[in-house]
């Protein structure tokens, strides 16, 4: 049977200087930490160069030990910049507005970023937009990191563009209050709600509408270019198989989607859907088992999750059905396989 080898995720080194300035603003020095996990100068300097999603939250974990600022993401985003995670976020800083940055930034986050889990969303309405990250439940220190260091750079870069404080409407989070739970309305300067539905800010008409002084068209026109070419270029070294296996993640959570499902949402009828899997020399069960295989496989290698959690995250009915179900496919347990990973760490 032929590997899908799907990943967590990963995204820009970029992201790893905004942590080592956090981490500077804190008042420690960032070298230990980023030596340690093997990323010297030469290696952050590499064009293009990646690191793995859960390799990121475990260096943010670790830089919250180090700074003993749990609210270390929040302190990353007021200073990133742009720059940072590559070409998108230069095609972003010439945009010339609020609201045509926030689209650059969303549009072309494949070209920084990659997760299963999902991909960040504009939804806009006749008053303004939420501007959205998608949902990387269930939370612990790992991942808050994430999301905290998401929107406050959001919230941030955004205002550095019209030079001037972004005004946040609202600021709604999917975890509960942690314990510097007072940090974010320090830092949003507006209402802030906890165990909300989505991970998401709210920007009005007027500050989607601010204009960046910095704007070239010409500049613009030709970095947006380059970014569709490039965006092209990896859509079109995606295999059928590797798309379909991007898109059961979020659909898994909690149960198990079906081809008619994942054919709509490629815009293909099931009967094309089927065919072309078949020219593949494959089928859509194939893959749906594959997928699960390789992310479980993930999961307990690469993350604390406990096996129940991991369970709801893949589409089981029960801890138990994912138990049997990973001895099939490995011959061993979900906790042996973490133990062997431990050892081999």
């Amino acid at each position: 049977m032929k590997t899908t080898r799907v990943r967590l995720g990963d995204l820009s080194l970029g992201f790893l200087h905004s942590l080592a300035d956090a981490m500077r603003q804190l008042g420690q020095d960032p070298q230990p930490l980023l030596e340690r996990y093997g990323f010297d100068a030469a290696r952050l300097g590499q064009a293009k160069a990646r690191l793995s999603i859960p390799r990121y939250m475990r260096m943010g974990h670790a830089a919250i030990q180090q700074t003993g600022e749990a609210g270390i993401g929040l302190v990353m985003g007021q200073v990133s910049r742009m720059g940072q995670i590559g070409l998108a976020g230069v095609t972003a800083a010439q945009a010339p507005t609020v609201r045509e940055a926030a689209r650059t930034l969303i549009r072309f986050e494949p070209l920084y970023a990659s997760n299963y889990r999902g991909q960040p969303s504009l939804h806009e309405d006749a008053r303004g937009a939420w501007l959205r990250f998608y949902s990387i439940s269930p939370y612990n220190d790992y991942n808050r990191f994430v999301i905290d260091s998401v929107l406050s750079s959001w919230t941030h870069q955004l205002g550095s563009l019209s030079g001037q404080r972004l005004l946040v409407e609202k600021v709604q989070i999917e975890f509960p209050p942690p314990a510097y739970s007072e940090q974010y309305t320090a830092l949003f300067d507006c209402p802030v709600e906890f165990a909300a539905a989505h991970n998401q800010l709210r920007l009005s008409t007027a500050t989607l509408n601010l204009r960046n002084p910095e704007h070239c068209p010409g500049t613009w026109q030709h970095l947006l270019d380059i970014c569709e070419h490039e965006l092209e270029q990896l859509t079109r070294t995606r295999s059928l198989r590797e798309r379909i296996a991007q898109l059961l993640g979020p659909l898994l959570h909690g149960r198990e989607p079906d081809l008619a499902e994942v054919a709509a949402r490629l815009q293909l009828p099931t009967w094309t859907l089927r065919r072309k899997l078949a020219e593949e020399g494959t089928q859509f069960r194939t893959i749906l088992n594959e997928t699960r295989r390789d992310l479980a496989m993930a999961y307990i290698r690469d993350t604390e999750l406990a096996f129940g959690e991991i369970a709801y995250l893949l589409g089981f009915a029960s801890a138990e059905a994912f138990q049997r179900a990973f001895k099939r496919w490995n011959q061993q347990t979900p906790g042996e396989f973490r133990r062997d990973q431990r050892k081999a760490d």
